[in-house]
Formats: C-alpha cells, structure tokens, sequence
C-alpha cells in the first residue's frame, strides 16, 4: 500500500538518527506490521549497527547511503533540530517521503524550503508530535466538535520548567538556535491547540532570557557551563481563525506550575485537556447548564483518539495516508511559534503567511486496529 519511490514503497522505513527517541519509535514501528523498518543510519556508526542487528531485515548504512538507498521510501527524521532541513532537503531530492522529529526545521526559512521542495518533488512531507493523536486530546477535540463546550472563546498552554540542564548530561542544544522552551516544548502545546480551535492568524509575544550561562549538573561534564543564545521564557498571544483566542506560557525559569496544561473555554462549558507530551489523560468537562451541563468537572470517557499509541503512531497514520501530522500543519506551527519570536523581539503583532486545515478527527481505534494501518 502507498505510492512507489525509487524502488522502495512508502512503508519501506530508513531511519535517520538513533538516539534516546528513536527506542520509542522502534516499540511503536515494530508492533506494525504493515511497515518495514529497512535500514538505519547514525553518526555513530556502531550505535547503527546494534540497531540493525535488532531489528529482522534492516541494514546499517551511513546517512549518505541510506537517502540515496533505491530501496528505502520514507525516511524517518530523527536527527537533533539543527539537522533536520539538511537531512529532510536531501530525502527529498532523492525522492523520498520524509517523517521528521518536531520542529520540521530550527527556522521557518528552511522549514518552507523543505515543504516545497516536496511540494515541487511530488512527495510527502509529515512530522512530529503525533502526541496529539493520542486519546488525550483527540477526547478533548471530540468534545468541542460536539458542542459540549459550545462556541469556543479562549485557551491557555502552560508549561514551566527549571531548564534541562539539571539532568540531561548534553543539554547545550536546548540552549541554542533551534532549541529553547519554546521549540522545545511548544510544538506539544501549540500544535494541540491548532488541532482544538484551528489554525492561527497573528500573534502577540514577550519574552525574557534569565541568564545567559547555564551550568550542567549532572554526567561526565557536570560543572561545565555553557552559553544561552535563545530565549528561555516566552508568553504569546496567539488570534486564531475561528474568533478564539489562546495564551500560551513556556518556559526554562520557573520551577513548577499548578496549572492545567492546557484549558479551553466556551459560551457553555470548559474543559482541561491532558498533557500534550503524552498520548493518554483524562479531560474534565465542567458545564454551565448548557450542551456541556453539570455543576461540577467530570472526567469525560475516551471517545477519539489512537488508544494505547506511542511516539512513531504519527508516521502510521502519514504512510496510510490520513495525513493528520502533516508537513502543512508543522510548518504552520513552527511559523506561529517563530513569528512570537519576532513579535517578542518588535513588539508588534505579527500576522502569520501560512494556515493549516485542521485535520480529521481520529476515531477511537485500539491498539490491534492501529497496528493495522
């Protein structure tokens, strides 16, 4: 099933970085058997071959040889952010689909490159996360289209951290171009919200920058310091298509938060929205007597959504061709996250060139259904 490449179908996978992530995407990939995992590339060359030798029929190939390889069809994206454009411009160019790692690219200028490179190649671009095919907010979508909340008026994202430093023992990309709160975490939160409420028009943004040393505490280098070139602390106002309007809070200087996620409010009722770095949550509904009536939260029973998925459920939904995590909708998430960016440096709201159709919702489908895709 799916269009012929260079030889390989769009189910023959090449993957193209193998660090912590991708044992996630292996869990998910190899309970699929409509896909085929044929070849995988690192940097580190023995880290490919223990890769292979796990995984029944695939080879270890270096990155050149594995995008120029007639037998593989899509390459799955795995490489740090600052790779990402390079990697997906070259599959490309070589005929192939690309499923990559969030964000598409460490800047929209090279993010519209690779989509129209696609665009101009006649293949496919998709990408990550795909967290949010996942019962947790696909649950919470359902319940907006269903009128439980009624006409939908506002949202709030919020996430804070103390920064990545204190346990990861290679933190310096998070604290570079591509890296940051904001293209960190924000796809999670940004993208739910273009999937709850619809594409976004302009946005409004402030940001501020703590320190600009950080100092690695944990691993072989703890102690070390490393520079800042981003900001670590981003508030946004983002002006959605529908009418709606969403705050969004991401953040390297806090400590801790109490609030929810992710909220969304209506005429008639409001809901909370699950982590949107998991697949799975519960969502609470709490009405005003309308569609979405009842005087207190109640947690509302899955109703949409890939039960029980993992990271990698995104590129079986891309190769079976539902396109929910499609190239469209990243680089309309990364311009809505790089244009806060610009707005936080001007001062001025920034209207946005691209848009994104919010895509189909996901029917509930349990794990034997979707393995099946």
């Amino acid at each position: 099933m799916g269009s012929t490449v260079t030889g390989g179908t769009v189910r023959d996978v090449g993957i193209v970085g193998l660090g912590h992530i991708s044992g996630q995407y292996l869990e998910t990939l190899q309970a699929a058997p409509g896909v085929r995992i044929v070849a995988v590339a690192d940097l580190d060359a023995s880290r490919a071959q223990a890769a292979a030798e796990r995984i029944p029929g695939s080879r270890a190939l270096t990155t050149d040889e594995l995008l120029t390889d007639p037998g593989v069809g899509t390459v799955l994206n795995l490489t740090i952010p600052a790779a990402h454009a390079e990697v997906a411009l070259a599959a490309i160019a070589h005929g192939k689909h690309v499923y990559g790692e969030k964000p598409l690219a460490a800047t929209f200028a090279d993010a519209a490159r690779v989509t129209d490179a696609a665009a101009a190649a006649g293949v496919r671009v998709g990408g990550a996360p795909d967290t949010v095919l996942g019962a947790g907010v696909q649950t919470a979508r359902a319940a907006i289209d269903d009128g439980r909340i009624g006409r939908p008026v506002s949202a709030s994202a919020m996430w804070i951290s103390a920064g990545h430093e204190s346990w990861h023992p290679h933190p310096d990309f998070y604290y570079r171009e591509g890296g940051g709160p904001l293209l960190d975490m924000g796809p999670y939160y940004v993208t739910s919200l273009v999937q709850l409420l619809g594409p976004v028009e302009a946005v409004s943004g402030a940001a501020s920058r703590s320190r600009d040393v950080r100092v690695i505490g944990t691993g072989p280098r703890a102690g070390e310091s490393i520079d800042v070139d981003v900001d670590t602390h981003l508030t946004g106002i983002l002006h959605h298509a529908s009418g709606a309007i969403s705050t969004v809070t991401m953040s390297f200087d806090g400590v801790r938060s109490t609030a929810a996620p992710i909220e969304v409010h209506g005429v008639d009722g409001s809901l909370i929205v699950p982590d949107p770095n998991m697949f799975e949550g519960d969502v609470q509904l709490h009405g005003t007597g309308g569609p979405g009536s009842g005087g207190s939260w109640q947690t509302l029973e899955p109703s949409a959504g890939y039960a029980d998925s993992g990271r990698g459920i995104g590129l079986l939904d891309f190769v079976a061709g539902h396109g929910r995590a499609s190239g469209a909708i990243a680089l309309h998430v990364l311009e809505i996250m790089t244009a806060l960016s610009a707005s936080a440096a001007s001062g001025v709201r920034v209207p946005l060139r691209t848009t994104a159709a919010r895509p189909s919702l996901v029917p509930l489908t349990p794990a034997s259904d979707w393995r099946n895709l």
